[in-house]
């Protein structure tokens, strides 16, 4: 990871000092690296996982990370980013998306490095990503709601998350089926962790998460504990489902609707289904070897299911 760090601060290099700069802004942030950890860990499984492909499959996925990072910033009108200022506040909404595409453009120069099939793989990352990005804005049916919105968890967090296990695996020389393996596995694991995201916005407090409990609730922004709710057609619900269906930027209704939300069925029934995936995730590893590695992946699937517990 520190080899992947250093590489990744190289990356971030423009002609114009101007670029670099905001290139490198949400970089020297910090962030989780999940990803680029993800495809090391994968590549262990692997014959060569010293293969230099390795890293820069490590450093495609994290600049691709960090360039729709840039973009989500300005889509939501953030102006904190991991403690710091996004960089549409630093500098400007113009800016925060050239520098995004910048990114990107940096992430398809490394992909070339790494041949034709990475480039048609991250090609069609992309595209899913981007695709969650967009039908993240769009209001679906009643119906299709949460349908609508597991399908943009999948392309916003899971694909990526999916594509790290796969680069891992292919450029660490692992065997096909195990490399089919890690993608289903990084595809469920990814977008189960993202769910979750969505239980402690609701439950929990804001000393263990850092995190001011509702803010999705107090933005309207869709959860899963709420799409659950409000698909309810029991009377008693009525009050819950009225609340969910306006804006809650008064202090008296948001604390309403998060308490009744609290005590709801769906909230556990929205754990019950971050818990399930993560299990469904975990069993895919059994085409692994045994060995630190799969108990690593494993570790993380039952992590993702306590988080949500």
């Amino acid at each position: 990871m520190e080899v992947v760090e250093e590489a990744l601060t190289a990356h971030a290099v423009s002609r114009a000092p101007y670029v670099t700069e905001a290139a490198r802004h949400l970089l020297a942030a910090g962030g989780k690296r999940f990803r680029p950890l993800l495809v090391l860990l994968a590549a262990e499984v692997g014959e060569h996982p010293e293969n230099d492909d390795v890293v820069t499959a490590a450093c495609v996925v994290e600049l691709t990370h960090m360039g729709s990072l840039y973009h989500d910033d300005v889509m939501d009108e953030a102006e904190l980013r991991r403690g710091s200022d996004s960089a549409n506040a630093r500098y400007d909404n113009l800016v925060a998306i050239l520098t995004g595409d910048f990114l990107f453009a940096r992430s398809s120069e490394l992909t070339a490095r790494l041949g034709p099939e990475a480039v048609r793989i991250q090609a069609e990352t992309f595209a899913r990503l981007v695709e969650g990005q967009i039908l993240e804005t769009v209001r679906p049916e009643p119906e299709r709601a949460l349908e609508h919105h597991l399908e943009v968890v999948a392309g916003k967090t899971g694909s990526l998350i999916a594509t790290s296990a796969r680069y891992g695996g292919m450029f660490g020389g692992a065997s096909p089926e195990v490399v089919q393996a890690l993608t289903a596995y990084g595809e469920i694991v990814g977008s189960a962790f993202q769910l979750s995201d969505d239980i402690l916005d609701i439950a929990s407090d804001s000393v263990e998460s850092g995190k001011t409990p509702g803010t999705d609730l107090r933005e309207g922004v869709p959860t899963l504990p709420m799409l659950l709710a409000q698909a309810s057609a029991d009377p008693a619900d009525a009050r819950l489902v009225e609340l969910l269906g306006q804006p809650l930027t008064d202090d008296a209704l948001h604390a309403e609707a998060l308490a009744l939300l609290r005590a709801h069925p769906a909230l556990e029934q929205a754990r019950a289904y971050v818990v399930d995936r993560a299990a469904e995730a975990k069993a895919l590893l059994a085409a692994l070897p045994e060995g630190s590695v799969r108990s690593a992946l494993e570790s993380f699937a039952d992590i993702v299911a306590v988080r949500s517990a």
